[in-house]
């Protein structure tokens, strides 16, 4: 496509009405000229029409019915992660780009399948960390000499427990805290660290009513020996971090993955005998992630690239669960 011939907006669908699509994703798509919201589906009518009248778009009653709209090109999944697999499959199987929100499945192997699916296909299949598309990170990483050789990584993302009827409390739709809230420390550890990362050791502190992990710690390590130490859960004050602790000094970052979209972003830098903050400008995660996937839609090279790093991701996740200590708690 020349340069100056501009994009195609993707028609998008939304497969599901969860509580990120209503309060993130849909506003965001709405105002975003990249894409156009076309139509949402839930399993409920009443509540499809409710939020289609708010957004502005057709209401479908049911998700497979969404799928064989042919004015939609694309697709956002919100739904539990223990149905990603399903849907992702019927989405592209109809022919239709899809960006899913994290994880892409609850198995390596299953996101080996749907990987491989999308390229056969042609299509675009992104997972939704919105966070890796705020600037501030890309800042971060230019600012990094300032602490020298890189030695160690940390960083933790715990959130409140969350509503008792919540998906994450329920084995069977892929809940738990790793695969809820454990994804981001380990996406952000690959962001930050050249080469594969191993898994040196793991613990998941599992509810036993319920089955589910509500907490965790990882130590991962580079094959130079720079380690990243990770921690996560729901049972937790909020507390979204990172930092990189150099040879000369530490980098830390107090709002990593969820900042507003007003936010804006204060860097630390603590040296010998100084402390450097540094106000980065406000940046919409949300509204760059959108113009992300229409990237990827329209670009095989991008799309590649995405399906190498959706594959690292769960991986590096299954490794974590198979080498962690379980403790009932």
């Amino acid at each position: 496509m020349p340069k100056d011939t501009p994009r195609p907006v993707l028609r998008i669908g939304v497969l599901g009405c969860a509580d990120i699509a209503v309060r993130r994703i849909l506003p965001a798509i709405v105002e975003h000229p990249s894409v156009r919201l076309v139509a949402l589906a839930s399993r409920d009518r009443a509540r499809a029409e409710r939020l289609a009248a708010r957004f502005g778009c057709a209401a479908v009653t049911g998700y497979k019915a969404l799928l064989d709209r042919e004015d939609i090109n694309a697709v956002y999944v919100p739904l539990p992660p223990g149905m990603h697999h399903e849907w992702v499959t019927e989405a592209l199987a109809a022919g239709k780009h899809v960006l899913v929100e994290k994880p892409l499945s609850t198995t390596y192997a299953q996101s080996v399948e749907l990987v491989a699916m999308a390229g056969r296909l042609g299509l675009a299949l992104t997972e939704n960390f919105m966070f890796l598309h705020h600037s501030q990170h890309e800042a971060v990483r230019a600012m990094a000499g300032e602490i020298g050789e890189l030695r160690v990584f940390t960083s933790s993302f715990g959130v409140p427990p969350p509503d008792p009827s919540s998906f994450r409390h329920d084995v069977r739709l892929g809940g738990g805290a790793l695969l809820d809230v454990g994804v981001y420390p380990l996406r952000a550890a690959q962001l930050h660290l050249a080469g594969e990362l191993d898994v040196l050791g793991a613990c998941l502190r599992v509810d036993e009513a319920t089955g589910v992990d509500v907490a965790g710690s990882a130590l991962l390590s580079t094959a130079t020996g720079v380690t990243a130490q990770l921690d996560f859960g729901f049972q937790h004050a909020y507390r979204s971090v990172y930092a990189l602790w150099g040879s000369r000094g530490r980098l830390s970052v107090p709002r990593a993955f969820t900042p507003p979209r007003e936010h804006r972003p204060v860097v630390r830098i603590e040296q010998q005998d100084r402390l450097t903050e540094v106000t980065l400008p406000a940046d919409h995660q949300v509204g760059n992630a959108l113009d992300a996937f229409a990237s990827a839609v329209h670009s095989e090279t991008v799309r590649a690239s995405l399906g190498e790093a959706l594959l690292r991701q769960a991986l590096l996740v299954e490794q974590v669960r198979k080498a962690a200590r379980v403790v009932s708690g």
